[in-house]
């Protein structure tokens, strides 16, 4: 086996503990998931740093949803570095849906270190969600402005834009 499948082999073990306890709403088993200052960046939660902070953010899932479930697949990994698609759902407490199954697909990219997860970042349409929860066409709005804000405003957007030869920086709109 070669040191990318063998780290692709450990990557869908750790994602599949990962998936089973957030599944049986173990939130300490989910954090030990983590290095001890992991971070983990949820789409619609933001950014939780330290295994107490994960810990607290699943325990905040459940108070808006139940019964979550998580497939991982096409996995691939280095060391260091991991990917992988899923298909997420979960139904939903929230009073506009209660009782609705929500589904939808992201990527994760993991760092790990030492055989665990030192960051999780997500990307998934959240518009997709917020259209199965129920939500009103000005809140969608309202949240997907905010999460543009708060994208072009960072660091990797500001620097991608500052390379376009043909806008010299300029953020979207901007003159």
């Amino acid at each position: 086996m070669t040191a990318d499948a063998a780290a692709a082999a450990h990557l869908s073990a750790l994602l599949g503990r990962f998936a089973r306890a957030v599944a049986a709403h173990d939130a300490d088993g989910f954090a030990s998931l983590f290095t001890p200052g992991g971070r983990y960046h949820d789409g619609f939660f933001g950014v939780h740093e330290g295994r107490e902070t994960i810990a607290a953010m699943l325990e905040r899932f459940y108070v808006g949803g139940e019964a979550f479930f998580w497939q991982f697949s096409d996995v691939l990994a280095s060391s260091d570095l991991g990917y992988a698609r899923y298909v997420f759902s979960y139904r939903s407490r929230e009073p506009e849906s209660a009782g609705q199954v929500v589904v939808f697909e992201g990527i994760a990219q993991l760092r790990l270190r030492d055989g665990l997860i030192a960051e999780y970042d997500e990307a998934f349409d959240r518009g997709i969600a917020f259209t199965q929860l129920g939500y009103e066409l000005p809140r969608i709005g309202k949240l997907l402005g905010r999460y543009s804000r708060e994208f072009t405003a960072s660091s990797a957007a500001r620097a991608h834009l500052a390379a376009r030869p043909d806008r010299a920086g300029r953020p979207p709109g901007g003159a």
